[in-house]
């Protein structure tokens, strides 16, 4: 895996030229991918809202409210995604939930009483203005210094008579060198100001699409949930181990000791059938031994706690009947509540892919970065997984809820499917 380093101050003087000109370079083409998202977007978005929401005393925005706050989102997520991707800006998704069979009046009020909705909505009149104006001078400002190049060059002799470059008045070659001077200076300047205009971009919209106090109260309501979730899941467990307990080892364990009390009568009646009943007992003694052996490695696998989490993920692709591929990129062990839940939904996921997917063959890439673990389970299989109440990936979401940690799934029909995991940690 390849790992990229950050230059210190350290390193050859054309490589150090090059990182800010490359810098530059993307920041100019992302300000122009930017520039009609927030003009042409946020406008369509914006008047498509106060439309939608004033036709509601009619009727009809109680159909169309829903459609159109829901598009308002999935915008306003794929900005929090670009401001992730392209700044390091994260920006957090504090949307409340909906019960999933809600009529339109309670989706369409729902909503409107989100104040989520309303940062997004407050949000959109800030990107079609400010954002627009930082997009376009990151695009822009880099680019104009040519234009003065371009004149010192002999442009300045087809251009009308008086032409202002900047502050510049050129008339003549000489008013032409010092469109070029300025062009230099602002050549300059835009290689310091293009990258930090792009990076104000994302925090403008961070600060106003960010939930302040909001956050906090979405903080506590995710830990509330988390926390039920996870007494919910232990008292699971717990009826899980001790089903398993009475049907399985515990039944072996009694009809062992039954066979032993035939074996005591038989022992001067009949020795040969009091042998038959030892070499039983003896198999189902084993088989007790195994069941408990499979109990306690599905409680904590012992190869989990001695050699980390690589390994046991690996023991675990050893263990599947399709061929898995692991690649492991950690720098030392992490906490072990977190190792134990990285592991278990690393198994419930691969089991869903062995069972549904079709897949015959499995990638698993578990590395760190940036303070947090992340694992991707990757299938060639036929797709169309989803996390939907009662799944397993839903069960796999709630177990990673526990720790911060987040699920994204990607299974378009026809596959591939990736599952990617992340949860915070040291």
């Amino acid at each position: 895996m390849d790992i990229e380093t950050k230059n210190s101050g350290v390193g050859t003087g054309p490589s150090r030229v090059r990182a800010p000109a490359r810098d530059v370079a993307l920041a100019v083409v992302r300000g122009l991918a930017l520039v009609p998202l927030c003009l042409i977007g946020s406008v369509l978005c914006f008047c498509l809202t106060l439309v939608s929401v004033a036709l509601i005393p009619i009727g009809i925005g109680l159909v169309t409210t829903p459609w159109v706050l829901t598009g308002v989102r999935a915008f306003a997520d794929r900005r929090r995604l670009l401001a992730a991707e392209w700044a390091g800006v994260r920006i957090p998704r504090a949307y409340r939930p909906l019960p999933a069979d809600a009529n339109p009046w309670a989706r369409t009020f729902g909503m409107l009483g989100d104040p989520a909705t309303w940062r997004d909505v407050r949000w959109l009149p800030v990107d079609m203005t400010a954002g627009t104006v930082t997009a376009l001078l990151a695009f822009a400002l880099p680019l104009y210094p040519l234009e003065g190049f371009a004149i010192a060059a002999g442009l300045w002799r087809v251009l009308p008579d008086g032409y202002w470059y900047g502050f510049v008045r050129v008339t003549d070659q000489i008013s032409a060198f010092y469109a070029a001077g300025l062009g230099a200076a602002l050549l300059l300047a835009a290689l310091w100001l293009t990258p930090r205009l792009l990076h104000a971009h994302f925090r403008l919209t961070g600060a106003v699409l960010g939930s302040g106090q909001g956050e906090l109260a979405e903080r506590v309501r995710v830990l509330t949930e988390t926390r039920r979730d996870a007494v919910d899941t232990s008292a699971a467990e717990l009826r899980r181990i001790e089903r398993d307990l009475h049907d399985g080892a515990q039944a072996r364990l009694v009809a062992m000791g039954m066979d032993l009390g035939t074996i005591e009568a038989l022992l001067e009646k009949d020795p040969e059938q009091a042998r038959k009943l030892l070499a039983q007992a003896r198999r189902s003694s084993a088989d007790a031994l195994t069941e408990l052996r499979e109990l306690v490695r599905g409680i904590h696998p012992p190869v989990l706690a001695e050699r980390g989490l690589g390994d046991a993920v690996r023991a675990l692709a050893l263990r599947l009947p399709v061929d898995v591929e692991v690649a492991v990129d950690l720098p030392g062990r992490v906490e072990a509540p977190v190792e134990a839940a990285a592991y278990f939904a690393v198994s419930e996921v691969l089991t869903n892919a062995v069972k549904h997917s079709g897949a015959d063959r499995i990638w698993v890439d578990v590395h760190h970065a940036e303070g947090r673990l992340r694992v991707t389970v990757t299938d060639n299989g036929r797709g169309g997984a989803a996390v939907s109440a009662g799944s397993g990936l839903a069960g796999v979401e709630r177990r990673l809820g526990t720790f911060d940690g987040v699920m994204a799934v990607s299974s378009p029909a026809g596959g591939p499917t990736m599952v990617t995991m992340e949860i915070p940690c040291a």
